[in-house]
C-alpha cells in the first residue's frame, strides 16, 4: 500500500511540474515594405516572404517567433537595447552596420532600381545629372550610399527622405518627386499592384540580405542559419518565392 501511495505522489509531483516552455524570439521588421515584411491592411497582421520564411523556420527549429513593426531608422538602436532579437525584415548586410550588429549568411540577393512615373521622359542618366527631387527610404543602405555618392560625384539632384518605400513612391505618382531610389523588388511589387511607374535603370551593385542579430549572439545566428539551410532545401522556399517574389 505505501509503495502505491509513493508511485502516486510521484505521479502527481511530475504531472504538476511545468512543461519546458519554448523559447520565444521578437522579430524587428518594417511596418511597410512589402513584399518582404509589411502589416497587412486587411488582417492589421505581419505578413511577407520573411515574416512567413522565419515563421517555417521557428515551427522547424523548435522556438516561438513574435513580429514587432518598428521605424526603420530606429531598427538598430531597438535591436541593441533588446526591445527585439532579430531583423528579418529585407535588411541589407553592409560594412557600417556590420560594426553595430551581426548578420546570418545572406539568403536573399537585390538590385536596386530607379523608378520614375510612367509618363516621365526622364532617363537614369539624367536622375543624375539634373537638378531634380529624388526620393529615398531614410535609414536604408540605399539612403546612405546615394548621400555618399552625392558627396562624392556632386549629383545636383535634391534628395527627399520617406519613412518607406511606398511612401515615396506615393509622391512620386502625385508629383512631389520626380524619381525614387529603391530596391528592386518593392518597386516591381508596386508595379504589380498598378501604380503607375517604370524602372528608369539599375542603379550600384546588388545587396545581400542577412538576418542580423546582436553582437556575439552566436547561439541564435547558428540557429537560424541552420534554419534557413533547413528552408533553402525544403519545397516550401519555392512556394515562398512563387507567393511574393513572382520567382
Amino acid at each position: 500500500m505505501k509503495k502505491l501511495l509513493v508511485l502516486a505522489l510521484a505521479a502527481f509531483l511530475l504531472a504538476t511540474v511545468p512543461a519546458k516552455a519554448e523559447k520565444v524570439y521578437v522579430n524587428g521588421i518594417d511596418s511597410n515594405y512589402p513584399p518582404f515584411a509589411y502589416v497587412d491592411e486587411k488582417t492589421g497582421k505581419p505578413a511577407g516572404f520573411d515574416v512567413d520564411a522565419l515563421d517555417w523556420i521557428a515551427k522547424k527549429m523548435g522556438f516561438k517567433v513574435t513580429h514587432k513593426a518598428v521605424a526603420w531608422d530606429g531598427i538598430i538602436p531597438a535591436l541593441a537595447s533588446k526591445q527585439i532579437d532579430m531583423i528579418a525584415s529585407g535588411m541589407s548586410i553592409t560594412e557600417k552596420r556590420r560594426k553595430v550588429v551581426d548578420f546570418t549568411k545572406p539568403y536573399w540577393t537585390v538590385r536596386r532600381v530607379m523608378v520614375v512615373r510612367n509618363d516621365s521622359k526622364l532617363t537614369y542618366d539624367d536622375i543624375l545629372k539634373k537638378d531634380i527631387k529624388l526620393g529615398v527610404q531614410r535609414g536604408t543602405s540605399e539612403a546612405e550610399a546615394i548621400k555618399q555618392e552625392q558627396k562624392e560625384k556632386g549629383y545636383p539632384f535634391e534628395l527627399r527622405f520617406y519613412e518607406s518605400a511606398p511612401l515615396a513612391i506615393e509622391d512620386l505618382l502625385n508629383g512631389r518627386i520626380d524619381a525614387a531610389l529603391m530596391d528592386q523588388l518593392p518597386a516591381e511589387d508596386s508595379i504589380a499592384k498598378g501604380n503607375a511607374i517604370k524602372v528608369a535603370g539599375y542603379h550600384g551593385t546588388p545587396d545581400e540580405f542577412g538576418v542580423a542579430i546582436r553582437k556575439g549572439d552566436d547561439k541564435l545566428r547558428k540557429l537560424l542559419e541552420e534554419g534557413y539551410a533547413k528552408l533553402e532545401a525544403d519545397p516550401y522556399w519555392k512556394e515562398l518565392q512563387q507567393k511574393y517574389l513572382k520567382k
